[in-house]
């Protein structure tokens, strides 16, 4: 059933929400949150503070923000919903959790963000003024999960069972779940609300790993390097990034494709290093690939008689051997789809989400589409009628858990 509909109240609610939420700054730093910080910012956690007496004013229950950042709250079940079928056992349904993250990502400047209305072929259009990004990635997700729990308080006729929701800091930094609070969150089972274009409906992402590499040369005055024997570390780490497989960049790959991307470098003729990103969506697959960075390392450097070092560190692992083994949390969720009539389109994630790493835990979490698209830039953009499609299908999954 279609609960929220164009041009209604709900919808220019929605709109003045994402509009409100675009405008407030809450970039993440990913260098504070390598070390450990976290909010990673505190625009992040005003942000939280935000969102927290808003929902309050809604008549959310149970609202706080933790000392790491999280915004945690949720709507009780509703007595109009009685007991239902879970799993095939008739018994009371059991709560599930929403998620959405509070960051933008720090690549694309997200302050002082001007959002534009724009209306092209019937259809409602919110884009940045062009030197900003929008951050529909993934304001457009809470602003979706908000109106639709609004819209369950309201109206009372429509049954559910209690729904939780985790706003999280620093998801672009790839801490997102680093201090998720499990003792408060009471779901078996989540969803995020961050994903794209309409009908896409995300149950795999990429196994990601970071990787450093740090080589160390010789120092020595350049008009005496060859008699002191200097060993330019740069040289060494420039020829590691260019023995990079060129057909295996991020730029040069699609759909169900790995990939090498490295993303930073710095340093000097003592010692520089290489930040790069693997991702492989086969377990088999990224093992190979920290391998061949391993190989190629000790290949640049042996040509320049540097040392190297590689450390690998796991960031997230792909969700879909995770919600295979509840399958009804997929399952209800296409019927949420065909509900608002909206079909399924099924698209591994060429990233990840905090969904991710929550299947990990043991929370399988697959992703919903928010409507936003072309992340993480300045031509990001957002489809209010695939955000209100969004936040109809959340309707619907409680109504169906019911």
């Amino acid at each position: 059933m279609k609960y929220l509909k164009k041009d209604s109240a709900w919808e220019k609610e929605l709109l003045a929400r994402f509009i409100d939420y675009a405008k407030t700054f809450s970039t993440s730093s990913s260098a504070a949150a390598d070390k450990g910080k976290q909010p990673s910012t505190e625009c992040q956690r005003d942000f939280a503070n935000k969102i927290a007496a808003e929902l309050k004013s809604l008549g959310f229950e149970g609202v706080q923000v933790t000392k790491y950042g999280y915004v945690y709250a949720y709507i009780p079940a509703n007595p109009a919903g009685g007991a239902g079928t879970f799993d095939g056992a008739k018994r009371a349904a059991k709560p599930f959790c929403l998620l959405a993250h509070l960051d933008t990502v720090e690549e694309c400047s997200g302050k002082n963000v001007r959002p534009q209305v724009k209306k092209r072929d019937g259809e409602t259009i919110v884009t940045s003024d062009g030197t900003t990004l929008l951050g529909g990635d993934d304001k457009a997700g809470l602003a979706a999960i908000v109106t639709a729990l609004h819209y369950l308080i309201k109206n009372k006729n429509i049954p559910h069972p209690k729904i939780e929701i985790c706003f999280s800091p620093d998801e672009e930094t790839g801490h997102g779940m680093d201090n998720v609070p499990l003792d408060l969150i009471k779901s078996k089972f989540a969803y995020t609300v961050d994903g794209g274009h309409i009908g896409e409906l995300e149950c795999e992402c990429f196994n990601a790993y970071k990787s450093e590499v740090v080589f160390t040369g010789k120092a020595a005055h350049t008009g005496d390097a060859r008699a002191a024997k200097m060993v330019n570390a740069i040289s060494a780490a420039s020829l590691f990034v260019q023995s990079l497989p060129k057909t295996e960049a991020p730029e040069t790959t699609d759909g169900y494709d790995g990939f090498f991307a490295p993303f930073e470098i710095s340093g000097g003729m003592e010692k520089a290093r290489v930040a790069l990103l693997l991702r492989d969506f086969d377990s088999d697959g990224m093992e190979r690939r920290k391998k061949l960075v391993k190989k190629l390392a000790d290949s640049a450097a042996a040509s320049y008689g540097a040392s190297v070092k590689v450390k690998h560190t796991q960031q997230y692992l792909n969700m879909k051997k995770g919600i295979e083994k509840a399958s009804f949390v997929k399952e209800r969720l296409v019927q949420a789809y065909k509900e608002s009539g909206v079909e399924p389109v099924f698209k591994p994630i060429r990233g990840g989400t905090d969904g991710s790493r929550l299947t990990e835990m043991g929370i399988p979490c697959p992703n919903i589409f928010t409507g936003a698209h072309q992340f993480h830039s300045e031509r990001e953009w957002v489809s209010l009628g695939q955000m209100l499609c969004a936040a109809d299908i959340i309707v619907n999954l409680g109504v169906i858990y019911a």
